[in-house]
């Protein structure tokens, strides 16, 4: 709106009304209107206007309200907060509804909404509005309806915030529950990993300690085969007496001689010569004796040869030590 029409605007004030009727207006202005203060009766009846801005609710110090004959199909959300509006009329527009805040209109003492295509129940609670007697019951019935529709629309606020939260809390519960099973997820698989890992460290330590037994054994086994092989070559390189069956018989013969001659000494020389055992030992001795005298030549042969093979015996086992 221009300068030109702010002085016009002023110029329609008259006291503390502000006449706009008939001024062919498709919009309100506001910022205007909230500069006028003073203007507590405003008429805009009989215009084009359509809807009001959201800004027309500040308008606070408004007493009365014209708005009869516009073509108003809604009210603003916030039209409660006109809380010195004692008078209002809504005559002949195209209103189906009001807005919930209408109920905070405490101090409405006179509503007129009649020719409006108002939906059934509110219909009911304004009446007919004929005279000024059905339009003040009219405004005390409609805060009323309002007042309860307020309830209504609380209580499906209140049930869907609650819904809401319910949902929310759901929400949150499986979150944490996810959250759990997630924090028991990486808590076992931390388990798992330790477990591997100690699995891993404790299968290198018995390797370890199969290859250091395995090593251990290998080195007991080459060291008894160690000892083993020097034992045999001890053995092996030990020189062995060198026994002959002639050595063997001559011993026994010696024996045999040695024995037959302690004997017959014993028989000659003791007190055994007159025992019954001795007399065919001493009758054999002197048999004996009497053919060595014969053979003396031959055994003394005898002898020689065998005192040369002892020799060659005694000589042959020396060499063999040596």
């Amino acid at each position: 709106m221009s300068k030109g029409k702010v002085l016009n605007l002023k110029d329609k004030i008259n006291g503390n009304e502000m006449d706009l009727s008939l001024c062919n207006l498709s919009e309100v202005p506001v910022k205007e209107l909230a500069a006028l203060r003073k203007a507590t009766v405003l008429d805009l009846s009989c215009n084009n206007i359509t809807s009001l801005p959201p800004d027309f609710c500040k308008l606070t110090h408004l007493i009365r309200v014209d708005l009869s004959k516009n073509q108003l199909a809604s009210l603003p959300d916030d039209l409660g907060n006109l809380c010195n509006l004692q008078h209002l009329d809504l005559y002949n527009n195209k209103l189906t509804g009001l807005p919930v805040s209408f109920s905070q209109l405490r101090n409405l003492k006179w509503l007129d909404l009649k020719d409006n295509p108002l939906e059934t129940e509110l219909a009911k609670a304004a009446g007919d509005c004929l005279d000024e007697k059905q339009c003040k019951q009219c405004a005390s019935k409609v805060l009323l309806h309002m007042k309860e529709v307020q309830e209504e629309v609380d209580k499906a606020r209140e049930k869907r915030f609650l819904k809401e939260r319910e949902h929310e809390k759901k929400k949150e519960a499986k979150k944490r529950e996810r959250e759990a099973k997630e924090r028991e997820v990486r808590k076992q698989e931390k388990a798992e990993e330790k477990e591997r890992r100690r699995k891993e460290y404790q299968a290198q330590l018995d390797a370890t300690a199969a290859q250091e037994h395995q090593r251990k054994k290998k080195e007991e086994k080459k060291k008894r085969n160690g000892l083993a092989a020097d034992k045999k070559a001890a053995e092996e390189s030990a020189p062995k007496p060198r026994r002959s069956l002639i050595g063997l018989l001559f011993k026994l013969l010696l024996l045999l001689l040695l024995g037959l001659a302690g004997a017959a000494a014993a028989c000659q020389l003791t007190e055994l010569r007159r025992e019954a055992a001795c007399v065919p030992v001493n009758a054999a001795l002197e048999t004996g004796l009497a053919w060595a005298r014969r053979q003396d030549v031959l055994l003394r042969q005898l002898l020689k040869d065998w005192s040369t093979m002892a020799k060659e015996l005694l000589e042959s086992s020396q060499t063999a030590k040596n």
